[in-house]
């Protein structure tokens, strides 16, 4: 059996979780989900980092101890992981006994093996108490007041005065470390993040300070200061040996060490990445350890540009209020919960940033939970339950076995999205996955358009009609077992409704070569609503109570005439996406916050063809990265032929609101230059890979 870990990073204890820790939780809880379901044995970790002056500091403000602050929010976390539907998964904290050993014998390690590697000596430098690190000036920035500033937290960093303290000999181990990557490509994942840490190691590593003695809240260095100093232990080098505090510890006797250890996966954000891809394994190095198998990073959630953050009130997001919102009429409210997941596992490639835009997640909610796949659902199973009395499902051979049409395309498809998904899964990328499995549903959907049961019924065409049914049945099975790492309540209710009666835990993931044969017995019954669409009423509630009040768009005018609605939507296609006036004129200023609520985007016209009666019009299909697709219609007809645009990198307005437009469901706006004609596209000095941000 094979064997997976996964890991997010431990939280910190200074306020409830918000929708950053939500979204790092879900990713990890996903992958733990379908490598279940591939018959791997899993281990997924999650836990509160308890230590540190922050945590001191934060204690102090309301007047409680620190283990007093630590034992009243860590619980939050845990709550929260149940409320959102996080699967069985261990949970850790490190002022817990069992973490506090493993951190001392971690120490003791690298002594017994390399003493010189820890060394005291006297520090001083610029120090991030958010980050619980130490800066070089080329690593931080000025703020207006001419302080220098952390880059993560935006806060200016405070001087630490010739403080004494323990050394970790980390220069030693550049070269070993830039050796690991160069023969590990899968260590530090996406590519670009490892290009970033290779960067950083070859500018040149420092010793690091691994010890403080200006506060005392953390775990003993195990050894004394001959001068009679009292050292905590650098909370990094705490922090990150939870990874093994779970397992037990490093001794070769632990089981659980030698069964996960080299399978394990950190999955943490950017803001961390050097701790982990740098710091850590050069700890594990000295104290001559395996490193893990990949260190899985993934972008920032945003709102309106900037960083999800307690600090910042405008971007604090509660998860769970956000699914109860979702759900609320649902007749199963747990889909609020996969509504949620979906989005933040659909919206944007790991790895990229996202930002959070309420419209687009109730854009996405209608388009693909209500339209594709709560359609799907609701329509086959509606038609299962009233015809199979009378017409029950059955498995034709003939008809499953034809090279062309409707049943032989349901079939390629379903093979396809399959071997697709569970590939997008094994390789972290859960949009691709979902848009594979998602190939699946919009073709269902076609088939039943196709093939129209009610008409064969009627017709009398009962054994093609017991064919349709039962294809209907196989693609609600391979379906209920493909959405549940990502939609486990639906999953779930899906399961109950076909009657398969199907564990969590035995539920498998599709084999290729089984669609259509591989149902288990059923005994379906006729669905509520699962997901209903948000009409506009609903909308304007949502968004009223999600936005401050002055971002709340106002009510649409009633709807114009079609001609004139067709009009105003060309003209929109047709406009360049610039800025309305040019310098030196009386065009409103922008703030930078406004300006970062535009997701720019690399994309790349893998397609273009004219939109017919619509001169202006071309529809593009553009890569937007990983593979991902989306359909633009943008005005450029007249200055570039479809032919001369395929291959070509453009800036897409990856956010603006979706549009449908001569009937296309617009999804961005290509950047071009010129006012009343198109004067040229936007472009790029270098090749950059579709995805990338702009800003």
């Amino acid at each position: 059996m094979k064997t997976f870990y996964i890991t997010t990073p431990i939280y910190y204890v200074n306020d409830a979780p918000h929708l950053g820790h939500a979204y790092s939780t879900i990713v990890a809880d996903t992958f733990a989900r379908f490598h279940r379901m591939v018959g791997d044995s899993v281990l997924f970790l999650t836990g509160t980092d308890e230590h540190g002056q922050k945590v001191q500091e934060a204690a102090a403000k309301r007047g409680l101890t620190p283990q007093q602050l630590t034992d009243e929010v860590a619980p939050r976390f845990e709550e929260t992981w149940k409320a959102i539907g996080i699967s069985k998964h261990g949970f850790i904290r490190t002022t817990e006994p069992r973490h506090k050993r493993v951190v001392a014998d971690l120490w003791r390690r690298i002594r017994d093996r390399h003493p010189d590697d820890l060394f005291l000596a006297t520090y001083e430098g610029w120090y991030c108490v958010g980050c619980e690190a130490f800066y070089t000036e080329s690593q931080l920035e000025k703020d207006d007041s001419g302080q220098w500033s952390c880059l993560v937290h935006k806060r200016p960093v405070s001087w630490v005065a010739k403080e004494r303290s323990w050394f970790f000999r980390m220069s030693k181990y550049a070269e070993r470390l830039l050796q690991h990557i160069e023969t590990h490509p899968s260590f530090i994942q996406p590519e670009n993040y490892r290009n970033e840490v290779v960067s950083f190691v070859k500018s040149g590593l420092r010793d690091l300070s691994v010890s403080r003695t200006s506060f005392d809240w953390g775990i003993d260095v195990p050894e004394l200061d001959p001068e009679g100093h009292r050292h905590v232990i650098y909370v990094w080098m705490d922090a990150l040996t939870n990874y093994v505090s779970e397992l037990g510890g490093f001794a070769p006797e632990t089981p659980e060490f030698q069964t996960y250890w080299r399978q394990a996966v950190h999955l943490i954000g950017k803001d961390i990445l050097r701790f982990h891809a740098v710091y850590w394994p050069c700890f594990l190095m000295a104290a001559e350890l395996p490193l893990p198998r990949t260190i899985l990073t993934h972008g920032w959630w945003t709102i309106g540009g900037r960083k999800i953050s307690k600090s910042i009130p405008a971007t604090r997001v509660n998860p769970r209020e956000l699914a109860h919102d979702l759900g609320e009429t649902s007749s199963i409210p747990e889909t609020g919960i996969d509504a949620l997941r979906y989005f933040l596992l659909r919206e944007t490639p790991l790895g990229n940033d996202g930002d959070l835009v309420y419209e687009n997640l109730l854009e996405r909610y209608n388009a693909d939970l209500a339209n594709d796949l709560g359609n799907l659902i609701n329509r086959s199973l509606t038609m299962v339950t009233r015809f199979a009395e009378t017409t029950p499902p059955r498995w034709v051979a003939a008809m499953a076995q034809a090279s062309h049409g409707p049943d032989h395309d349901l079939a390629r498809v379903a093979a396809e999205s399959a071997a697709d998904a569970r590939l997008a899964w094994e390789a972290f990328q859960p949009s691709k996955a979902l848009e594979a499995t998602w190939r699946l549903v919009r073709e269902a959907n076609r088939y039943i358009d196709t093939t129209q049961p009610w008409s064969l019924a009627k017709g009398g065409q009962t054994e093609k009609l017991g064919h349709v049914l039962h294809s209907l049945l196989a693609t609600l099975w391979w379906l209920r077992r493909m959405i549940a790492p990502a939609l486990p309540a639906t999953a779930r209710t899906l399961d109950g409704w076909l009657g398969a009666g199907v564990s969590e835990d035995d539920a498998r993931w599709p084999e290729v070569d089984t669609f259509g044969r591989d149902l288990p017995s059923l005994s379906p019954k006729a669905p509520s609503p699962l997901y209903p669409r948000v009409d506009e009423k609903r909308r304007d509630e949502l968004l009223a109570r999600w936005l401050p009040e002055a971002a709340v768009a106002a009510p649409a005018p009633a709807a114009p005439a079609k001609e004139a609605k067709e009009a105003k939507a060309d003209k929109q296609a047709a406009a360049p996406a610039a800025a309305s006036a040019p310098s030196g004129t009386d065009g409103a200023s922008l703030t930078y916050d406004d300006f970062m609520r535009a997701e720019l985007r690399v994309a790349q016209i893998v397609a273009a063809q004219p939109v017919p009666k619509a001169k202006k019009l071309l529809q593009l299909t553009v890569d937007v990265g990983e593979g991902r697709h989306r359909t633009v219609v943008a005005g450029i007809a007249e200055a570039y032929p479809p032919d001369q645009l395929i291959g070509r990198k453009v800036i897409l307005v990856a956010n603006l609101a979706p549009a449908t437009i001569r009937g296309i469901r617009s999804e961005g706006m290509i950047l071009a230059a010129g006012d009343d004609a198109i004067l040229g596209l936007s472009s790029l000095d270098r090749d950059v890979p579709p995805g990338t941000r702009v800003r």
